[in-house]
């Protein structure tokens, strides 16, 4: 295929090509030469009836309202390897079926504990993303390319590009030689089914990265944002970029409902206020960091108490939120590099 081509290709049409379904050989084109669909990834994994599951906008998934968070299965201080694969296979069984990782976080180490935790047949009961911050076509399938090793497979569900927090960050993945090229070929060989993106800094770079696929012709599966208690306040995604992704019907991870921790800190709502508030958004899923089976069971129980906010339950919950957000201190993501990780190492972008 052509770039452009490739660019318009649907996710679901080359992962049928490239994938096949289990059990059988590779997609057989149907009328006027169109692969017929597969079925989802999430429509072979067993749903627990004690987990909610939501449409991952308009792949045809079904993904638990809760997500793994990848990060905190290494962090520095966190689990261990053995707790990090007992807390995965924990999560499984109680229905969280989506397991969040990229390529960078802590050393690569994230994505080596989720591998071991999927290996003896884990891995056919998820839906797998992981992220990579390359800008380059030649970072990009690097990257791709030690992921699945480390992750031990040979292709994730989703690959979003990671940290698109700079305004020209847009650019660079789309570029002539950028890692979008790399991604979609990636797609094509069946390294991957479906393309998104994430960032934490500014609505504005969110904006932009679906203005400049619209440009490309090129339509983005999912997008990864923060959204909590304290974002509707200040610089908010909320306000800027879930419309926005809905109308492209675009499946929306929210993150960050803790800040990391510093939303938590502030103690002006409870942590499953916490949760509740971006599960009554139109998300997808909430990824949630999950560094212990205590707090795994505050996450199952967050998912199992929610119901959607009345108009009076949100409006008095941002009240109490209001001034501890208006600065953005408790969102150090937008407001500082405390967590950008390649502004720390530049060299992963390639």
């Amino acid at each position: 295929m052509e770039r452009r081509d490739l660019m318009k290709a649907t996710a679901v049409g080359v992962a049928t090509a490239a994938l096949g379904t289990p059990g059988e050989g590779a997609g057989q084109p149907g009328q006027g030469g169109q692969m017929k669909p597969i079925d989802p990834v999430t429509s072979r994994i067993a749903k627990n009836p004690e987990m909610k599951y939501r449409a991952l906008g308009r792949t045809g998934e079904r993904v638990s309202l809760v997500g793994m968070g990848g990060f905190h299965l290494a962090k520095p201080g966190g689990p261990s390897a053995d707790e990090a694969v007992r807390i995965v296979h924990a999560g499984i069984d109680a229905g969280i079926n989506f397991c969040d990782n990229c390529w960078d976080y802590n050393g690569g180490e994230s994505e080596v504990r989720l591998g071991r935790a999927l290996a003896n047949g884990w891995r056919y009961r998820t839906f797998l993303m992981t992220k990579i911050d390359g800008r380059t076509a030649k970072a990009a399938m690097s990257q791709i390319d030690e992921s699945l090793k480390r992750l031990q497979t040979d292709h994730v569900d989703l690959l979003q590009f990671h940290e698109i927090i700079r305004m020209d960050d847009p650019e660079r993945v789309f570029a002539q030689d950028g890692a979008l090229e790399s991604v979609l070929r990636a797609r094509q060989q069946g390294k991957l089914r479906y393309i998104g993106f994430t960032g934490h800094k500014s609505p504005a770079i969110h904006r932009h990265m679906f203005e400049v696929a619209d440009s490309h012709g090129f339509r983005f599966d999912t997008v990864q944002m923060p959204l909590n208690v304290m974002d509707a306040h200040f610089d908010s995604f909320e306000q800027g970029v879930l419309p926005v992704a809905v109308a492209h019907g675009t499946g929306v991870i929210g993150m960050k409902a803790f800040g990391d921790p510093f939303i938590l800190d502030s103690k002006v709502a409870s942590p499953t206020e916490m949760l509740h508030y971006p599960m009554s958004l139109p998300i997808s899923l909430q990824v949630t960091g999950i560094d212990s089976l205590p707090v795994l069971q505050q996450a199952l129980e967050a998912v199992r108490s929610f119901k959607p906010f009345t108009p009076e339950q949100r409006t008095a919950l941002l009240a109490r939120t209001a001034a501890v957000a208006r600065d953005g201190r408790t969102e150090r993501y937008k407001v500082s590099t405390h967590f950008d990780g390649t502004v720390q190492n530049p060299q992963w972008l390639g």
